[in-house]
């Protein structure tokens, strides 16, 4: 079964530009001081895909996000989530040293296969984990058939 990513190409260019600065620094960005600028804008939850025998599960990593702040929404045989993590104003920005952890909204789309049932999708959200669960139509879920003598 083939799963295909809907993907927006600027955010994919925004992406590629995070992973970098995660990995060499963002040099250009810093301050004369040399601190950090505020990681918020668009962040990509990470997204696990599976199948069983009676549905397609999708598990996104979302820790810090309020369940309130996320929507998951079936249409058109796509499944799309949304949310944000808000940026804690406990403390004042500028008596942060280091912001590594992406705050903002996100955005994630996948295209559906024909064999799931949109009409019986549930979701859950535990321990920073949301889980999507995504029925197989009955006509779709395997059956055993009995070989006689």
């Amino acid at each position: 079964m083939a799963f295909n990513h809907w993907t927006d190409p600027f955010r994919d260019v925004a992406t590629l530009q995070d992973r970098m600065e995660q990995i060499f620094g963002n040099f250009l960005d810093r301050g004369s001081s040399g601190e950090e600028r505020l990681g918020t804008g668009v962040w990509t939850p990470a997204v696990d895909i599976y199948e069983t025998k009676d549905a397609v599960c999708v598990r996104a990593e979302l820790p810090g996000v309020d369940k309130d702040a996320v929507s998951v929404e079936v249409k058109d045989g796509v499944l799309a989530l949304h949310g944000e993590r808000k940026f804690e104003k406990e403390v004042k920005e500028e008596n942060y040293h280091r912001v590594e952890r992406s705050y903002g909204t996100f955005h994630r789309s996948f295209s559906l296969p024909s064999s799931v049932d949109g009409e019986r999708v549930t979701a859950r959200m535990k321990d920073g984990v949301l889980e999507v669960t995504l029925p197989k139509r009955e006509e779709a879920k395997p059956k055993q058939i009995k070989i006689s003598a």
